[in-house]
């Protein structure tokens, strides 16, 4: 064929993106016309098989007959994904050798975003659920629990140095030499308080189980993000940069939504489920989830430095107070 007559056939745009495809695969010793003639027998892309969305939909298996269990597993479901997307942004931002101001608002913005999305929609476990269903179902699921989300650990641990995850006392007993010791450091973790046995203090299955799947995998992540977490990245902005307004603001949103908003919304679906008088539905395995849940309790905060010393003292104080009395009115 002349080059006159392939000028004839294909068009400038199409002949521009041939030569890119060369440029790409010559290097690797790669044939493109082999490449083109798999392309010739390959099936248009749908959207249902792009998004697997078959396998999704498959996805929900009920242990039992009760309709609104399938409400219970996808909205984890959803929550789940959301908190992938959230650990895509996190990578990103760790990412960063020379952060700027842009690229970190940027990213900060967006995890913020997924983070409202969640706590907007959690009335789907609050008042989305028929409360007797939900009492029956729940019981089939033991000891299975919220707490054992790694994800949501992983959230934590990139956000913020771990000595704000740690308990201090703990910490500090292990001396100097723990810094880098990640294995001892979630050793002292604060969510292994909040699942031990109420009556014992003794750790609940939930928490037996969780470590033992997760652990290796929570310790490498430590590590990853021991410099690459938000707060260490922040800290490698211009001076200038670190005080921005806009950076504060999105640093301080993502405090409250993660250590707040987002615990708190659990505190009030389990005040709605499982709390009654004289005793608890016993369906979170016997944790004690009264005094881990309410984050005026709890009091974990990624960034103390950005806050007052009056706001600290208050911190998560009316929140919690409002779902109590609800909770009692309910």
């Amino acid at each position: 064929m002349s080059p006159h007559s392939t000028q004839e056939e294909f068009s400038p745009a199409v002949l521009t993106q041939l030569r890119r495809l060369q440029e790409k695969y010559a290097p690797d010793g790669q044939d493109l016309a082999a490449y083109l003639e798999g392309l010739y027998h390959a099936k248009y892309i749908n959207y249902w098989d792009y998004i697997e969305l078959d396998t999704l939909l498959s996805l929900q298996r009920p242990l039992t007959n009760l309709p609104d269990e399938r409400i219970f597993i996808m909205y984890h479901q959803i929550s789940e994904l959301y908190f992938k997307l959230c650990l895509c942004e996190y990578e990103q931002i760790g990412d960063l050798a020379e952060p700027t101001l842009g690229e970190v608002v940027l990213r900060l913005g967006r995890i913020n975003r997924y983070f409202d999305n969640l706590i907007d929609s959690f009335d789907v476990m609050v008042d989305g659920m028929d409360k007797q269903q939900f009492l029956d179902f729940r019981m089939a699921l033991m000891p299975a629990s919220g707490f054992q989300s790694v994800q949501y650990r992983m959230i934590e641990i990139a956000s913020t140095s771990l000595e704000n995850l740690t308990d201090k006392a703990k910490r500090q007993a292990l001396g100097e030499a723990s810094a880098h010791d990640y294995d001892q450091l979630l050793g002292c973790i604060y969510w292994k308080a909040g699942a031990t046995i109420e009556a014992s203090g003794a750790k609940a299955l939930t928490l037996i189980e969780f470590e033992r799947k997760y652990t290796a995998d929570l310790v490498r992540h430590a590590e990853a993000y021991h410099d690459r977490n938000v707060w260490a990245v922040v800290q490698r902005l211009p001076e200038e940069d670190r005080h921005h307004p806009r950076l504060l603001r999105a640093m301080r949103q993502l405090d409250v939504s993660v250590n707040v908003n987002w615990p708190l919304m659990h505190f009030k679906s389990a005040v709605r489920y499982l709390q009654r008088n004289p005793t608890d539905v016993p369906a979170t395995g016997g944790t004690n989830w009264r005094s881990y849940l309410p984050p005026k309790f709890q009091r974990r905060i990624f960034y103390p430095q950005l806050w007052t010393e009056q706001e600290l003292a208050d911190w998560g104080k009316s929140w919690v107070e409002q779902v109590l009395d609800e909770g009692v009115r309910a």
